[in-house]
């Protein structure tokens, strides 16, 4: 049975996320067990030239549910002006990506497999690839890396967290 790009990109999208609302619970019990004030988690970065904890939720939703329904379009544009602010927002954002990907149906996104996508920033389109190629080889390499990075800033601050916390559910039989 052939693997559809629905199948190669939608459901494991679903999982990390998923993964992620559950770190957003766990990090904010984390500050309040630990005496941090939420802001030290929210504001906290790898690097002093990296973003900050929301700033990876805002990704994720971009590179996720987002970046599909704009295929339609035939351009990506990255949208990156309502950055969260709280553990509040950050899980609503994650469900909104989740709905998002729940919305998307393997007709719609074969439909757009092999149309052009533009990257366009500025008001520029910097680069053009076919609806499978950019989602999976833009959007989902930089919805992992962004995903991973929202793990490892928690890891970083001392959370006792391990790999299963950042892979969510998996998709076992019988579940």
């Amino acid at each position: 049975m052939p693997v559809t790009l629905h199948d190669a990109f939608v459901p494991t999208a679903q999982q990390i996320l998923a993964g992620m609302a559950k770190l957003v619970d766990k990090a904010e019990g984390y500050a309040s067990d630990s005496g941090f004030d939420d802001a030290e988690l929210i504001e906290a970065k790898l690097a002093e030239n990296m973003w900050t904890l929301p700033w990876h939720v805002r990704a994720c939703w971009v590179h996720s549910g987002y970046a599909i329904n704009l295929y339609k379009t035939g351009g990506f544009t990255p949208d990156f002006t309502d950055i969260p602010d709280s553990w509040v927002a950050m899980r609503a954002m994650i469900a909104d990506a989740q709905s998002q990907l729940d919305a998307i149906t393997p007709e719609e996104l074969e439909a757009v497999a092999g149309e052009t996508v533009g990257f366009i920033l500025g008001g520029k389109r910097l680069m053009e690839m076919t609806g499978q190629n950019f989602l999976l080889s833009f959007n989902q390499p930089n919805f992992f890396f962004h995903a991973t990075t929202f793990y490892d800033i928690l890891r970083m601050k001392g959370m006792p967290l391990g790999k299963m916390d950042f892979m969510g559910p998996l998709r076992v039989i019988g579940s």
